[in-house]
């Protein structure tokens, strides 16, 4: 029986995962048992190394002896420290040798904070983790995302080290030095393992009532086979339940299992493709259907509130463009919306979100935000839900990228309030859509019941066919009601972005792409 285990994408725990865990060590046969469950998730091993140049000299008869602090920071701004790198002597331009492990999440927005300290000579001799900070002299701090730095060409990110001064007034910030971070992917985050087993050989005997028995046979069973027999007792003494109609019992006394192959190999990862040029293009459709409700009354899905929350449109946007924006050079991205009437025009199903005529992109997720605002005064809300237009359209910017020869892979994403009324044309165009490098993320927003969506996310496995009975190449759907994620512990963005990288490598692999060097 042969079972192929990849490392490139490891299991989330049903509980959730720590992302910066520093024992958050591989196990494949869980992640392969938490994948096979739908517990999907990109979480390669990183070590991030650290240097510094042209740092304050904070000694008199010395230069400063520095040591790095590490820290995640939450959303709500608070700061956890993760580590502590060793004390470099006397050095303004150092090169610590201690890393920091920490597991990368694509789907999470991983802030780090590094504060640089000088370390008094009086409490050199203590361990790192032992110093209080507080009477250490503070060099400066830097902030960045871990998509920041791993996204960079060489993995390398170099930042200008900011200085905080405190005064009774105000709190003055100037740049004095430079801190580089470099990240490398663990080997085992690249290595796939492939064990291929012999059956089990179980010899079973038949029992009598007088305590004696006999060797019926050997039995050659697969694991498969074997996970789909009934078994009771303990260690050895384990008992087969024979189907009804037999009038005696198969005590297994023996059995083997041997590994008749067992062989490791590397191949690129998902961070391999970003490092080596690869880019995600972000793309979002909104629905402007009458059933959001009068955008002017608070009861509407579409109702912008003076006091700034945003509402659940403008959350989707702002939680998935936080997120993909790393990925895209440029950070333009395309969008539309649907289902409205334009001032003085017929009902449209993919009109540019910005109200140009000749082009559909916008600056950076800000930009989104300010053309569905503009949107919102502009436009009629109408009819029907249909997806297909769009669908296209996204479909078509994809084809043209790859004609081209780009190295892009295109994210949209649809957020709605409806179920959708042109299923079949837009089962039609994921089909087509399935062989170009597009996934498409559905954010289901308000009360509806969206059963029949969940029939074009194929993630219970069965792929999607057209109306001339052609299967899509692989899944690129990803579908989450809003309301099931929204108040748990569990993000919609986490929600809807996991799968993403397991569609990329699919569509990569599928085509023997390799990564740039």
């Amino acid at each position: 029986m042969g079972n192929c285990f990849s490392d490139d994408a490891v299991g989330r725990s049903a509980a959730g995962a720590t992302p910066f865990s520093q024992n958050n060590t591989s196990n494949t046969a869980v992640d392969c048992f938490l994948l096979s469950r739908g517990y999907r998730g990109l979480y390669s091993q990183i070590e991030l190394s650290f240097s510094a140049s042209n740092l304050r000299d904070r000694d008199v008869f010395s230069q400063s002896d520095p040591m790095v602090v590490i820290y995640t920071k939450g959303r709500d701004g608070t700061l956890e420290e993760l580590d502590r790198t060793e004390v470099i002597q006397n050095s303004l331009n150092p090169k610590w040798i201690h890393k920091l492990k920490i597991t990368y999440q694509f789907e999470v927005v991983q802030t780090l904070v590094f504060f640089v300290y000088d370390v008094d000579t009086q409490y050199q001799n203590l361990g790192v983790k032992m110093l209080k900070l507080d009477e250490q002299q503070y060099l400066g701090e830097v902030t960045c995302v871990l998509s920041e730095i791993v996204t960079q060409s060489d993995r390398s990110l170099t930042l200008d080290l900011v200085y905080r001064e405190e005064s009774t007034s105000s709190t003055h910030t100037h740049h004095r030095g430079k801190f580089t971070v470099h990240a490398e992917e663990c080997v085992s985050s690249k290595t796939t393992t492939e064990m291929i087993l012999s059956p089990l050989i179980i010899e079973c005997y038949n029992f009598n009532n007088n305590g004696k028995h006999e060797l019926i046979g050997k039995v050659q069973k697969s694991l498969v086979e074997l996970e789909k027999l009934s078994f009771s007792g303990e260690g050895e003494n384990l008992f087969l339940l024979p189907s009804a109609g037999h009038d005696y019992h198969i005590k297994v006394l023996k059995s083997q299992l041997f590994v008749d192959k067992f062989s490791e190999s590397v191949q690129p990862t998902f961070l391999d493709y970003i490092a080596g040029g690869y880019e995600m293009n972000f793309m979002v459709a909104v629905d402007f259907t009458a059933s959001n409700g009068n955008p002017r009354l608070p009861d509407s899905l579409h109702f912008i509130d003076p006091s700034g929350r945003p509402n659940s449109y403008q959350r989707a946007i702002i939680e998935v463009g936080e997120v993909l924006q790393f990925y895209d050079s440029d950070k333009r991205f395309p969008a539309w919306g649907f289902g409205a009437r334009p001032i003085d025009g017929p009902v449209s199903h993919c009109f540019n979100l910005n109200g140009s005529s000749h082009y559909c992109e916008v600056e950076g997720t800000q930009g989104i935000l300010m053309a569905y605002t503009s949107a919102l005064h502009n436009v009629s809300l109408a009819g029907p839900t249909l997806f297909g237009p769009v669908v296209n359209n996204a479909a078509l910017i994809a084809s043209q990228s790859l004609a081209s020869g780009g190295r892009k892979y295109f994210v949209l994403l649809i957020i709605t309030d409806g179920v959708v009324t042109d299923l079949q044309e837009t089962k039609d165009a994921l089909v087509k859509a399935s062989d170009l490098p597009l996934s498409i993320l559905i954010v289901g927003v308000g009360g509806a019941d969206f059963k029949e969506m969940e029939v074009l996310d194929a993630d219970k496995g069965e792929r999607l066919e057209s109306t001339t009975g052609r299967v899509a190449s692989r899944d690129i759907v990803q579908f989450v009601p809003f309301r099931d994620v929204q108040g748990g512990g569990i993000s919609v963005v986490q929600e809807l972005l996991a799968e993403i990288p397991h569609q990329f490598l699919a569509y990569i692999r599928s085509r023997d792409v390799q990564p740039n060097s």
